[in-house]
């Protein structure tokens, strides 16, 4: 079997705040160091660890913030997340949902914690991705898609042992809903334990598991304890997972962009003179407007 090796098992870097509302780990780009292609398409994650939250009369989160170049995906696995955005975008997404937000040429951009559940408060665990756009669709329209967990594909594996809900990409011929300028393949593998699941990708991609829950054994040979990041090499193409309880894993991968970044805050461009033009029309007020 040809397996796509793993080149290390990465436990959670410290913690820090995003605004008021958001306790994440970075894996990468800074968490780990790591050169900001070596998961190229993506070039961020931020993982808000499961924290019980208080009841509380305000709602907490980040303020008005722009975006450019670039594409942010949100998925909620306890809790729920409101958001809005300069061209008229809002919703909130509650466990189980998506939120994929094409920035592109420039949006302003909010989110925080959904009013009821900042009232009600309980368990809040999240993940955001930043997805990098190629330089041809950098300076594309902005747009949203909304991903319920009911749009998802799903595909559920014999004997009970579990499913994978496809976001993006192909699982088994199940396609999933998002749109994507790249090749991406984004899943959410929910396995009971003692259950085995079995993937390709092909050797070029960059590919990361996020363990949400639970504990897995990987290719027979390194084991991924929750909360950790499994980063696989970019040989071979197999990757064999066994449950060691029920587990909940984030499986991304996709092929990589080979082009230059410049990144710059919340603008993630090519070059540094398209991140001062970035900077140039969100002070002219070309982002919109967003209270």
């Amino acid at each position: 079997m040809n397996f796509k090796k793993v080149q290390q098992v990465l436990a959670p870097p410290p913690a820090h705040m995003v605004g008021d509302g958001f306790r994440v780990h970075n894996f990468f780009p800074s968490g780990y160091n790591m050169s900001n292609q070596r998961m190229s398409p993506f070039y961020l994650l931020d993982y808000n660890a499961p924290m019980e939250l208080a009841p509380a009369n305000s709602v907490k989160g980040v303020g008005v913030h722009p975006h450019r170049g670039f594409e942010t995906v949100s998925i909620a696995y306890h809790g729920a997340i409101a958001h809005g955005d300069s061209f008229g975008n809002k919703g909130v997404i509650n466990a189980g949902d998506v939120q994929w937000m094409t920035a592109a040429s420039g949006v302003l951009h909010k989110e925080y914690h959904e009013e009821q559940f900042s009232k009600e408060g309980g368990l809040f665990q999240m993940v955001q991705l930043w997805v990098n756009l190629p330089a041809q669709y950098k300076m594309s329209p902005p747009k949203y898609q909304a991903i319920t967990n009911e749009k998802m594909g799903k595909f559920f594996l014999p004997q009970e042992q579990g499913l994978v809900e496809v976001i993006a990409g192909h699982f088994k011929g199940v396609k999933g809903p998002a749109d994507t300028f790249t090749p991406i393949e984004l899943y959410t593998i929910k396995l009971r334990k003692g259950a085995t699941v079995e993937m390709d990708f092909p050797e070029s991609y960059n590919t990361g598991f996020l363990m949400i829950e639970g504990s897995v054994r990987v290719n027979d040979t390194h084991n991924a304890p929750v909360h950790h990041f499994v980063l696989f090499t970019n040989k071979g193409t197999h990757i064999h997972i066994e449950a060691q309880e029920d587990t909940i894993i984030l499986a991304m991968s996709g092929s990589p962009l080979n082009e230059p970044i410049a990144s710059y805050g919340p603008f993630l461009m090519n070059t540094k003179a398209e991140l001062q033009q970035a900077i140039t029309d969100f002070n002219s007020g070309q982002f919109g407007v967003l209270e």
